[in-house]
């Protein structure tokens, strides 16, 4: 873990609660979805070496998560949670409790209720995590079967998880001067594709070729990349006519992604100032939907993204070491 980002682990046995207060250096939206999908969820959610595996997963109000906790010795505990009020983005509350693996409580062991807030920190997230359980028994329980070392554990995992989509979503851009990139996502055979146009075109890859998710240095802060996901494009550019520039990326689900009719494509515009890149940002999202505000990111950008009022994908992106 940074030892600059915020964590706070605290025990009411008055209330019969556990408070953890924690930052993570990461926009409030990429928070929100590691903490409410369960394809992320299942990528830090356990100490390792456990691994989290989820059954079903229906983040709405009143749905629920049935997931195993699983050991490297193939033994499994498993949990349910049921979701009671969600506010997209900002909160969502519910309660947990141990069970078998159809999703039936086991009362042996201790149940809780939970809240869980979300609050923009500049561009860090704040994540207040609120959990009381039902008797001081249950807490002091809890404790003993070592949730703190447990949960301080999977949250540096999640630092990992960011990590690894900083690296994925930073431009190989060497200069500041202006440009318009396409920029595309594939299911998985952005290679394909992309040999397809270098063929048509007849021109080279850029930058640094082709780079694949197997590239990225191995860290002891960051989660092992599964190994149907290392040969998978994680970056490739390849200039077409007139010096427009085609990037890419594979989407791999496993990787958060979730790619849809409709959001395949953005038009990528990089400005050479940060008073153009904002001035772009608020005329050309006027009456569209803003999917990313534009604000200055932990990848070492001022970036925001939105669909127009015409329903096409835009990406702002200005490099800060421009500055």
């Amino acid at each position: 873990m940074n030892s600059n980002l915020t964590f706070d682990f605290s025990v009411d046995t008055t209330n019969n609660q556990i408070k953890i207060t924690r930052e993570f250096a990461a926009e409030q939206s990429l928070v929100w979805s590691a903490w409410t999908e369960a394809e992320i969820l299942d990528q830090w959610w356990a100490p390792k070496p456990w691994v989290s595996k989820t059954k079903h997963m229906d983040f709405t109000e009143g749905g629920t998560r049935l997931y195993a906790m699983c050991g490297p010795e193939g033994d499994e505990h498993w949990g349910i949670t049921q979701f009671l009020k969600i506010s997209p983005k900002d909160s969502f509350t519910g309660t947990d409790a141990f069970s078998d693996q159809d999703g039936v409580v086991n009362p042996e062991f201790p149940q809780s209720s939970f809240e869980v807030v979300f609050k923009a920190h500049g561009e860090h997230t704040l994540v207040e995590n609120t959990t009381t359980y039902q008797n001081l028994a249950q807490l002091e329980a809890t404790i003993q079967m070592g949730f703190k070392e447990g949960m301080t554990m999977a949250l540096e995992n999640l630092d990992a998880y960011f990590l690894q989509q900083q690296k994925l979503r930073r431009a190989l851009k060497t200069d500041g001067k202006a440009r318009v990139v396409t920029y595309l996502n594939f299911p998985g055979n952005t290679e394909e594709a992309f040999n397809f146009y270098r063929s048509v075109f007849g021109t080279e890859f850029s930058g640094k070729g082709i780079q694949r998710f197997g590239d990225i240095p191995k860290s002891d802060n960051q989660p092992e990349i599964a190994e149907s996901i290392k040969k998978m494009i994680l970056h490739v550019e390849l200039p077409i006519l007139n010096g427009h520039v085609l990037m890419a990326t594979d989407a791999p689900e496993e990787m958060g992604f979730k790619l849809e009719s409709g959001n395949t494509m953005h038009i990528s515009v990089e400005p050479e100032t940060r008073e153009e890149t904002e001035r772009l940002f608020a005329e050309l999202s006027a009456d569209g939907t803003i999917t990313m505000p534009l604000e200055e990111m932990f990848f070492g950008a001022l970036f925001g993204s939105f669909t127009d009022k015409f329903g096409i994908n835009w990406m702002v992106n200005y490099q800060l070491n421009n500055d």
